[in-house]
Formats: C-alpha cells, structure tokens, sequence
C-alpha cells in the first residue's frame, strides 16, 4: 500500500490514507473495496467503508429531456411533486392496469423515436428504423463493458436471417454510441469493428427492414438527451463485478427502457426494485466470474459450440469493408499478452442471447411490454440524485441537509 513506489503516486493508496471514508457508488462496488481491493485496509478499521450508490438528476433527466412523459407522470401522479420528491413516482404503478396511460406510454415513446430519427438524420444523414425495436448500449468504450457481445449477437442475428430469410423476425436497430481513451488500441479497434459491421449490415439486403445498427459519432450530453427518451432496450451488459455503478442504466429506467444487463454495479440495486419479471437478467454472476477464472477456457469452449464458432470466425472473415478483425479474434480465443477472453464474452455469450430473445417475445405482447415500462418508471425514484445527497450529507459528510 506504497503512496510512492515504481517513480508513480498510487492515488487509490494516497485516498486510503488521508481519507475519513472510502465510498464505494453501489452495493456490489462497496463490497469488492472490502473483501478484494482493499481487503487488508479495511480489516484494520471496517468502519471507514460505506457506499453510497450514484443518483441522477430526475428534473434534467425526465421532466427536460422527455416532456411527454413529464406531462404523462404529472397527469397520473395529480401534480408535479415529484420534481422535489421522486419517490412519489411510486404512485404511477397505481396506473398499470389502466389501458389509458399505457397507450398513452406507447404514444410518447413512439414520438420519441421519431424525433430521435429526425435529429440523426439532420445531423448525420442517416435513415434511422424509427418502427422496429430500438436497443441501445452507450457508454465509455471498454472491454469490460462488452460492446463486443452485442455486436456478435448482431453478427448472429444477421446470419439467422441469411440461413433463413421468411424466418419471424421483429425488427431491430442496434444503437451503439462510445469513446475510447486515446491510449486504448482495443477500444478504438471495437469501434471500427462496430462501424465495419453497421456498413455490413446496413447493405445487406436480406437485412432490410429487419436489422440495423449504427454508431452515432460524437457521443455527449445533447445526444443522450435525444437517446434516452426514445431507448426501448437499455443494454448493461458489463462483465459481472467490473463496473462500479454506471448512470446511464438508471436514466434509461427512468425513461421506460427496459434492461438487458447482468447482475453488476447498479443492475443489482435494480433489480431489487424491478425483480425478475421486469428487466432481462443473464449470465455469470460477480462471485461466479471469480471462481471460474481459475478453470476457464475459451478455446475449448469455442470449438465445442459450433454456432458460437461460427459468430466468433466473422472476425476472421471480415465483413464488406474488407476489414478483418483476427486480433480481436486472438484476443477472444487465443489470448496473448493477456489471458484470453478475460471478460467472459464467450461465456456469456449463449445466455445472452437466451435473455435478447425473452426481450423480442415480450415486445410482441404490447401491453404487457407497456406495462413493464411503466413499473421501471415509477420505481426509478430510488435512483435519483437528491437520495444519493442526503445519503452523503447523512452518512458521511455529517451536514444538515435541506432540498
């Protein structure tokens, strides 16, 4: 636990010495600083560790950035209270049943979309499918996060359709958007792979109308107020116990996106609120991650599963750009300078799909999909910032705390 060491100030060991608290910014996040990084630290005085799990604005997040649910949430709830009280968003669960309000939702998401289309298209030029499903994963570009799973989902869905083109099939557009640190090779080689595989797709015409991807370029603040109104699958897909908390997670839920994701960061604390029945859970679990690194094998894995083999080679093949991709196929399956597959991509990869098809069986029962969206809504309240403030002001900073 060196402050200096190697001519590098370690800031995560300076924090632990001259610190009154180490917050972690969820449940799942503050228990990997006690029993694993900082384990030894924090047997010497547990009572320095809490956690305070992240919030968001709910008066920037819902009520300016989505007025028609503004207007919908202050119609239900009677007045508009719940700017300084989110937890009466509760009260909208008292509307789930009520066929009113549910096409009422449908409406407002529906117009979202279509604003969101237009706002590409005026931007960029491109011709977003504002009537098929919009699944959308933004967020910092990281292994960890996993883009790369849902582009092989992609890159599955895509042969599917070549292997049998009359198959059902509910349209999907696949929205990706993402920086990269500027030291990050891998990172910034996923976002070509994304892009290579957008072009692939987005001119293949057995795809047409049924599938598309795209990457909006320049991810920041202005566009997530565009995108998180109209997201109707909010993609938290994260290796289980690598992601701290994440935010964009809870401004998805606040805004009627249901949740593909994993058991990690804030998912946990959604999905005690949610439970199963109101968000798509999959895959290994944090404690499950830790275990099976010990035994994992991704190559025996790979070869035992021929449609994950089929997937994973596309990398190897390229798509029509004439771009391939056998770095990131090595990176999966061989490894090199680091273990092969240590996000658990192909791991998770079958269960994954497993929980994007529960996803499409529900959006074809309307109501029960309205339904779903609007239990997300109003138990989102727990996730706003003023809970997260109070919380600090109260556990860790001792101040009087008034909204």
């Amino acid at each position: 636990n060196l402050i200096i060491a190697d001519g590098c100030v370690h800031m995560a060991n300076l924090c632990l010495a001259a610190c009154k608290t180490i917050n972690g910014v969820s449940a799942l996040h503050g228990e990997i600083l006690r029993r694993d990084l900082f384990r030894d630290v924090c047997a010497l005085n547990p009572g320095r560790f809490t956690y305070v799990t992240n919030g968001i604005d709910h008066r920037r997040w819902l009520a300016q950035c989505n007025p028609g649910l503004h207007a919908l949430v202050c119609d239900v709830l009677g007045s508009d209270r719940y700017l300084l009280h989110p937890e009466e968003l509760a009260g909208l669960e008292r509307a789930a049943d009520d066929p009113a309000v549910l096409a009422r939702l449908e409406e407002i998401k529906a117009l979202n979309k279509q604003r969101l289309a237009a706002w590409v298209f005026r931007t960029d030029g491109f011709s977003l499918n504002s009537d098929a499903i919009l699944d959308v994963q933004v967020k910092r570009l990281h292994e960890y996060k996993r883009q790369l799973l849902c582009a092989m989902r992609i890159t599955q869905l895509q042969l599917m359709l070549h292997d049998d083109p009359d198959q059902p099939f509910q349209p999907r557009t696949f929205l990706f958007a993402a920086k990269a640190a500027p030291g990050y090779a891998t990172a910034k080689r996923i976002i070509q792979l994304l892009c290579s595989l957008a072009a692939d797709v987005n001119a293949d015409p057995v795809c047409r109308g049924k599938l598309q991807v795209y990457f909006l370029p320049n991810y920041r603040v202005s566009a997530a107020e565009m995108l998180m109104p109209a997201a109707q699958v909010s993609e938290q897909i994260s290796t289980a116990g690598k992601e701290a908390s994440g935010t964009g997670n809870m401004k998805f839920m606040m805004n009627g996106a249901l949740t593909v994701g994993t058991l990690d960061g804030a998912n946990v604390e959604m999905h005690e609120v949610l439970g199963d029945e109101n968000m798509f859970l999959f895959g290994l679990k944090a404690d499950e991650v830790a275990r099976l690194r010990h035994t994992y094998d991704p190559q025996l894995l790979y070869q035992r599963d021929p449609v994950l083999r089929r997937v994973v080679d596309q990398l190897k093949t390229g798509f029509g750009d004439g771009v391939t991709y056998e770095d990131i196929w090595q990176r999966l399956v061989m490894g090199g300078d680091c273990p092969a597959d240590q996000y658990m991509v192909l791991a998770d990869f079958a269960a994954y799909c497993d929980a994007e098809e529960r996803m499409c069986r529900t959006y074809g029962d309307r109501t029960a999909w309205n339904r779903m969206s609007l239990r997300n809504i109003a138990r989102s309240g727990i996730f706003a910032a003023d809970r997260a403030i109070a919380q600090y002001a109260d556990t860790i900073w001792h101040v009087p705390y008034k909204k």
